[in-house]
């Protein structure tokens, strides 16, 4: 299964977006920058910011810059913890602990770390924060504060004189005095110019990513890009925020509910945060077949059906071939072969489902060439595939997603299609049939299908669905809905006869012997079942065409009336004379012979073949 974490392995070939992202980065050579990297969900935002910070890792130069990155997740700290505090504090403990090898720079995050601390008390509001402003204990908790004196401690630089400095001194040092109001505007610059001046001292580049913060809730949204606003446009500092503008907007709206609010305004409030706005560039089709082939290579790897050198080549082919594909280099069948070996048809036959797949998935308003929702859709085809081996299930990973395709593109038409499936008819369906067929002929579709591109290229999917028991498919569907097929009357004597008369072309002991077995009952309804299978590719020219028919009534004479109703289905004009000698032997026909010849419609050959066999 594909899992839906974030990765630095570049299947979409995004590489080239991060690659850009980090030379910006770099370019700023220390001025403060902020970039937006806006996308729906699942687009693939967390892994552009994964390959961005793996860019700056290499990127870093000891002893003159180290970029630092942190990466900060509102969505983990949404009711636990403000994100405000949550990410001050990440923040502060870093630094802290990039200072820790030198004593005087270490002091002095210790600093940084207090006034975080500050900051968080007076975030929480009430008798605390009344206390901080006032330098004046309100209430008990203000009380508690000042029973522990400066609620920090004294300044570690007033620590260093012993004990033989004065209480004075110790208070003098703290953040908090007894009496002394505090001013938060002060505080927070203060905490900027501290911040500052440590990355300066440390030569580091401090890179903030904050990730998911689409997945917040709107308060807890706003929360973070106003701590945001605390570190932005400091020197040697950038942030990468990974959102969805639209949720941005959304969340705007509501934490200014009331106010009036347009739209304009919504998203000015992200813009003033955002230097560089950076879009995650959208998949067109050649980028998922791309995406598909390797998922479905990777799978085959792991799944110790794919050579790993080839699967490598495949990594680095992919990429290089959409960075090109501006240019007329289209990831076409010939390329995604080219990936495999030619010879390993199950590997050819997994390229051509991506192929298959990647325009029906773009096209789709359901999935639109997401990559989490691509990835969803093959985890569910496969899924069900491991479910269909202990049930005795043999179906064709391509059947799986197909049929899961129409579920989640077109649920209409796999609801229409379900209710004709039922055990009376082996789980065939001859409309689909007939659509499959028209699909590729070009001619127009059976009402029941809409004459549009996706159920066109859907219908034209190998493999062929109109001629297979779609039973088995529906079965594993059930975590879409319920099915019932109703009950099927063959015994497993009378399927094993059913499955001979399909493939049967002549007379043959085993088959009569399959017909005996079977007996008269189960012989009937095999006979029929099996008529309507061969139906499609039934020519009426050949003797082959009737020998369930003849074979059946030479063992059970008492099925003649139901192999003369079904000879009796027979289109006329499509009889050839190449059936008529063995059909005229069997007394049972006759009646059927007798009316073809009697019709306007047959052909003369047929004609001058029955009065042949009459004449002897």
């Amino acid at each position: 299964m594909w899992h839906d974490n974030e990765t630095t392995v570049d299947y979409l070939n995004f590489g080239v977006v991060a690659d850009a992202c980090t030379n910006l980065l770099q370019q700023a050579d220390g001025s403060p920058i902020s970039i937006g990297v806006s996308g729906g969900w699942g687009v693939g935002k967390s892994s552009l910011v994964r390959m961005i910070a793996e860019r700056l890792d290499i990127a870093t130069v000891p002893g003159d810059n180290t970029y630092v990155v942190v990466t900060f997740n509102p969505w983990l700290y949404q009711d636990f913890e403000g994100a405000r505090s949550a990410l001050l504090q990440l923040v502060g403990d870093e630094v802290l602990r990039r200072a820790a090898s030198d004593e005087a720079i270490f002091k002095k995050a210790k600093r940084l770390l207090q006034r975080i601390n500050l900051l968080r008390l007076v975030q929480m509001g009430g008798e605390v924060a009344a206390t901080i402003a006032t330098g004046i204990p309100v209430g008990a908790i203000g009380r508690a504060l000042f029973k522990v004196g400066s609620i920090f401690g004294p300044d570690e630089e007033a620590k260093e004189g012993g004990d033989a400095k004065s209480e004075k001194t110790e208070n003098d040092t703290a953040l908090l005095k007894p009496a002394e109001p505090v001013s938060l505007p002060s505080e927070i610059q203060a905490f900027r110019d501290a911040l500052e001046e440590l990355l300066r001292e440390l030569k580091i580049t401090l890179v903030v990513f904050v990730d998911d913060l689409d997945r917040c809730l709107p308060k807890t949204a706003i929360s973070t890009l106003e701590s945001i606003r605390l570190l932005l446009f400091l020197k040697r500092s950038a942030f990468v925020i990974a959102a969805d503008n639209e949720f941005i907007r959304g969340a705007v709206r509501v934490h200014f509910e009331g106010t009036g609010i347009t739209s304009d305004i919504a998203t000015n409030y992200f813009d003033k945060l955002i230097q560089v706005p950076l879009h995650v560039p959208r998949l067109g089709v050649n980028e998922a077949k791309g995406y598909l082939a390797l998922l479905l290579l990777e799978r085959a790897n792991k799944d110790n059906e794919f050579d790993s050198e080839r699967f490598k080549r495949a990594l680095a082919a992919v990429p290089e071939r959409l960075r090109t594909s501006w240019r007329g280099d289209a990831v076409t069948t010939d390329f995604l072969h080219s990936l495999v070996d030619v010879g390993d048809s199950r590997m050819v036959g997994l390229m051509d489902l991506a192929e298959g797949l990647a325009p029906l998935l773009t096209q789709s308003s359901a999935v639109n060439a997401n990559p989490r929702l691509m990835k969803r859709f093959l985890n569910t085809v496969y899924l069900r595939s491991a479910l269909a081996k202990p049930q005795d299930i043999e179906l064709d990973i391509r059947a799986l997603a197909k049929w899961h395709l129409v579920e989640r593109c077109d649920e209409t038409l796999a609801n229409a299609l379900a209710a004709l499936v039922t055990s009376a008819l082996d789980g065939r369906v001859d409309v689909l049939r007939l659509a499959e067929a028209a699909a590729l002929d070009g001619t127009a579709l059976p009402e029941l299908f809409k004459n549009d591109f996706m159920t066109r290229e859907w219908l034209q999917l190998h493999p062929a669905l109109g001629e297979t028991d779609l039973r088995p498919l529906l079965h594993l569907s059930r975590d879409t809905a319920t099915r019932d097929f109703g009950a099927d009357d063959l015994t497993s004597e009378g399927r094993a006869l059913r499955d001979a008369f399909v493939v049967v072309t002549s007379a043959n002991e085993p088959l009569t012997q399959a017909i005996r077995s079977a007996g008269s009952t189960q012989a009937r309804l095999a006979m029929g079942r099996a008529w309507q299978i061969k139906a499609p590719k039934r020519t009426w020219k050949r003797g082959e065409d009737i020998v369930m028919l003849v074979e059946s009534c030479k063992v059970f004479p008492e099925l003649s009336a139901d192999a003369s109703v079904l000879l009796a289905q027979a289109p006329v004009s499509e009889v050839g004379p190449g059936i008529i000698p063995t059909l005229y032997e069997q007394t049972w026909s006759h009646s059927v012979i007798d009316t073809w010849e009697k019709s306007s419609t047959v052909a003369t050959p047929v004609k001058n073949a029955i009065k042949a066999k009459k004449a002897r």
